[in-house]
């Protein structure tokens, strides 16, 4: 694998992405973060040796390089899933690319089902420990010049960040909530029943991606931070009929705010 990651830093190399300081992972509907992006340079991911092509709608599939919140970074406008058909090592492929250009920390955003009953539509989640349900990226050989076999996920996501994500948000006058994140393969939506069951387990939320990625990073001991914007509510009484469209819709209307808390966030590295 790492001959292949090494393959591909080289090519984004050749096109202008020189030390990039942090990732960033846009979810469904959360693409916008993008035009924040000074001075980029965008490369289709079908022009990137050994990158999947992103398939689902919301999902631009593009790799973008610039400064954001004063620092360079690298952003996926678009991510892969599981239920795409490919395997988890290609969905979480771009995580390590990253990684071998030099980011710090990994931010990510995600668009998800509340499953907590205080939770609104539009809310904002900062996630601070997640219930994957997805194949663990990590299955099959270790390289151990990548990472080593038994990565620990006892603090999956970085308490500095968070703690500086909820001083940032409290100053620009946004409201965001904590909560555990859970995923699932998809790509269908879940039935009452499963929300009740993700419920009693710990989930705050649900959607279908996120924590491979995590694993990923955290297998590289890189550190993470993650949104969720509750875009549909999995709560007994409160459960209407959702589709990508509506989920998309409910994403925007929150990603400014999103936007704004990642860009200091990301400026206070």
């Amino acid at each position: 694998m790492l001959e292949r990651i090494v393959e591909t830093v080289e090519f984004l190399k050749s096109k202008g992405f020189d030390k990039p300081e942090a990732g960033i992972v846009l979810g469904t509907g959360l693409g916008g973060l993008a035009t924040s992006i000074e001075n980029s340079i965008e490369i289709p991911y079908a022009d990137i040796p050994n990158f999947p092509i992103s398939t689902v709608k919301g999902h631009a599939g593009k790799l973008i390089y610039g400064s954001f919140g004063g620092r360079k970074i690298i952003a996926m406008k678009g991510r892969f899933h599981y239920y795409e058909g490919y395997v988890a090592e290609q969905v979480t492929f771009p995580i390590r690319v990253m990684k071998q250009l030099g980011i710090k920390a990994l931010f990510l955003s995600n668009a998800a089902g509340g499953t907590n009953p205080s939770f609104g539509i539009g809310d904002i989640m900062i996630i601070t420990d997640h219930i994957s349900l997805l194949p663990n990226p990590l299955i099959g050989p270790n390289d151990d010049r990548i990472g080593p076999r038994f990565p620990d996920m006892s603090v999956a996501y970085d308490p500095d960040l968070i703690a500086k994500a909820v001083t940032i948000a409290g100053k620009l006058g946004i409201s965001v909530t904590k909560g555990t994140y859970l995923s699932t393969t998809g790509p269908t939506f879940e039935t009452p029943a499963e929300y009740r069951y993700f419920r009693i387990i710990g989930a705050d939320a649900v959607g279908m991606s996120t924590t491979p990625e995590v694993i990923t990073a955290r297998h590289m001991n890189l550190p993470c931070f993650a949104v969720s914007i509750i875009t549909d509510l999995g709560v007994e009484g409160k459960i209407e009929y959702t589709t990508h469209d509506s989920v998309q819709v409910a994403a925007e209307h929150s990603e400014r705010k999103m936007t704004s808390v990642m860009k200091e966030l990301i400026a206070s590295l």
